[in-house]
């Protein structure tokens, strides 16, 4: 590996070429080699190539953070335990039904913002999942006879459906459906933020608002070139496909390096639950200094892991490390610092007797079972 990587000249670079050539390979099989190329689609199909390197260009620098690239090796290191595989399948079903699938998460913060964001969200993976296996020749239709369509994946025959039937209308409408979700989430954005006072206060155009502004002209464009051919006889049929196609690939080259880059990497929400939650509401790493269990040890080991690759260690006179306390802990350790104090003994919770006969309160309590949400037995 270290020799293939000399050839390029990162890392980055070389994760680029992959992809690329992965690519045009499955291009290459689902089109029948290049024999079924849709040149109409040509420009989408350059779009597409410039999203998938600029996606792999993000990824590469996001993972090479210490504390993402210490998450990938914690989860990498758990998948492969075989005492954790239920924990792990577990972990992972839950972020795919809570996080992805019904986006919980969102909801927690009001039902309005909720369907607004899985509105925007699903409607923009089907999106994508559409345009990139038509584009890229993953995808097509193949005529049997007068009344029936067959659909090939990567060349390989699969469904057939009748040409009028219910089925082949949802693929026809396939991308009118989702612009449609679009469309109705973006608009509850808008409103959202026109009529939020606090939000306009927060709020920057650059990052906030040009998503949903991009996201609002490839759906309208769509959807009145679908009304064009449907209903208007084809009435700037040219213009509005050429307007359509400007604004998708606009789209899809600004979608890897601004707001939107959060689609791709939620799914590794599951490196939460999965490494660094032993059980719900319950810790593991207790306190060296009063013993309240405040945290995971996978968590705390990776604490120490990452601030060390940032020289950060915040090692202590004792051998022991910051992260080894629990908050309270800390910052009586903190003020204690401060104070040019040192380590003072007695109750950990208690006042602090300074040498200038100030009191000073103490700096927090233990956690209770009320904490943990235990049932009394």
């Amino acid at each position: 590996m270290k020799t293939l990587e000399r050839s390029f000249y990162s890392k980055t670079s070389m994760y680029c070429f992959f992809i690329t050539v992965f690519l045009f390979l499955t291009m290459y099989i689902g089109t029948g080699q290049f024999a079924k190329v849709d040149l109409m689609l040509m420009g989408y199909m350059v779009a597409t190539f410039i999203f998938f390197i600029g996606i792999t260009v993000r990824m590469a620098a996001w993972l090479i953070r210490p504390a993402t690239n210490q998450m990938i090796k914690r989860s990498i290191q758990n998948l492969r335990t075989k005492e954790r595989t239920t924990r792990n399948v577990t972990a992972i079903v839950k972020t795919l039904v809570d996080n992805i699938i019904l986006q919980k998460f969102i909801f927690k913060r009001g039902i309005y913002r909720g369907i607004q964001h899985w509105l925007i969200a699903w409607g923009c993976i089907g999106s994508f999942a559409i345009t990139f296996a038509l584009t890229l020749g993953w995808m097509h239709f193949k005529l049997i006879d007068a009344t029936t369509y067959q659909v090939m994946v990567f060349n390989i025959p699969t469904i057939k459906m009748h040409a009028n039937g219910l089925l082949a209308n949802l693929f026809y409408n396939g991308l009118n459906i989702t612009a449609l979700m679009v469309l109705v989430g973006i608009v509850m954005a808008l409103l959202r933020r026109i009529n939020n006072h606090d939000l306009k206060v927060t709020e920057r155009a650059e990052f906030d608002l040009i998503p949903l502004y991009i996201l609002l002209a490839v759906t309208v464009s769509g959807l009145l070139l679908t009304l064009s051919y449907k209903f208007l006889g084809g009435l700037a049929h040219p213009q509005l496909a050429l307007l359509h196609q400007i604004t998708v690939v606009l789209f899809l080259i600004y979608f890897p390096f601004g707001k939107l880059f959060h689609l791709p990497i939620r799914p590794l929400a599951t490196a939460v639950p999965m490494n660094y939650q032993e059980e719900v509401m319950v810790d593991t790493r207790s306190c060296n200094s009063c013993g309240t269990k405040y945290s995971s040890d996978d968590q705390i080991t990776d604490v120490k892991t990452i601030l060390h690759a940032q020289q950060f260690d915040l090692k202590l006179e004792d051998g022991t490390y910051l992260a080894d306390y629990c908050p309270s802990c800390r910052r009586r350790i903190r003020v204690m610092s401060q104070l040019n104090l040192g380590t003072v003994k007695g109750n950990p919770y208690g006042p602090v007797q300074t040498n200038n006969g100030i009191h000073i309160p103490g700096f927090g309590r233990k956690r209770s079972d009320e904490f943990y949400n235990k049932d009394e037995k």
